[in-house]
């Protein structure tokens, strides 16, 4: 059974990739408009970044965390949504191909549906967003006053890859709602987007209920809030356990582990557009 999940696993992700290949080389026939475009994204998202630098031109911290730390919160929320978006972020396209007829088309492809659906429309225009996150990270790792061990290091790491983990989850989580409710895009684009914005902010300046909601509800939080505690020993304004500040891999888990069973449930509640 573990060799099969190997298998499954491994030609999902071939599948993605031979996708994703075929709309790159489309998309870098283009080349100057690839590269204009790359730059207008790292631009625009730029200005995301630009507010909080006015807002410490009049003032020394925002709830406790100075411009650097918040520079945490921004980079570290922004990467991972810009690696979610641009590994799976196509699949909000669900929607479109359901009202279309069109997903039949995808289902009946000897490749997984989700993979094909996730790499459709590949874009590497989205690098722009990532590019101007990671020299956000940077700028900021540099400039905080912490002790760097080998342990804080890794803390950082792992949150990179579990925040991406979560919102990709949220991606694919948020899109089966369309199999029932064929407008729920912006709902999803509300919990990710939305989501990653809120955790640019510090959770000092939000009421308690909001942040246990990203606690207990859709786990908002293990991207980079209760991580970004432990590396920067800050308090905890809800009070935690300590261990939660180390729980993002299981919610990360936990996340993938809903996100497909609501993708399996969706594809069975699909009945074709023929029906």
């Amino acid at each position: 059974m573990a060799d099969t999940l190997v298998a499954r696993t491994g030609w999902a992700l071939r599948s993605w990739w031979l996708v994703a290949g075929m709309w790159s080389r489309s998309l870098m026939s283009y080349r100057t408009s690839f590269y204009l475009m790359l730059l207008a994204n790292a631009v625009v998202t730029f200005l995301d970044f630009g507010v909080l630098l006015l807002m410490f031109r009049h003032t020394d911290d925002l709830g406790g965390w100075t411009l650097p730390e918040l520079g945490f919160l921004y980079g570290t929320s922004a990467f991972a949504l810009a690696v979610a978006n641009l590994l799976v972020g196509s699949i909000d396209g669900l929607g479109v191909r359901i009202r279309a007829g069109t997903l039949d088309t995808v289902l009946i492809r000897p490749a997984p549906a989700l993979a094909q659906l996730c790499a459709e429309r590949f874009s590497l225009r989205r690098l722009g967003r990532l590019v101007q996150a990671a020299a956000v990270l940077g700028w900021s790792l540099h400039a905080l006053p912490v002790h760097w061990s080998a342990g804080r290091a890794l803390m950082v790491a792992g949150l990179l890859v579990c925040g991406s983990v979560i919102f990709g989850s949220i991606y694919i989580g948020g899109a089966t709602l369309q199999f029932w409710w064929g407008e729920a895009k912006e709902l999803q684009n509300s919990v990710t987007y939305g989501g990653a914005t809120l955790l640019q902010y510090p959770p000092t300046v939000f009421a308690k209920e909001l942040v246990a909601a990203t606690v207990f509800g859709i786990p908002l939080a293990f991207v980079n809030w209760l991580p970004a505690l432990a590396i920067l020993d800050k308090p905890d304004p809800l009070g935690l356990p300590e261990a939660f500040r180390y729980a993002s891999p299981l919610a990360a888990a936990l996340t993938v582990t809903a996100a497909g069973l609501a993708w399996r449930a969706g594809l069975r509640a699909y009945r074709g557009a023929g029906n």
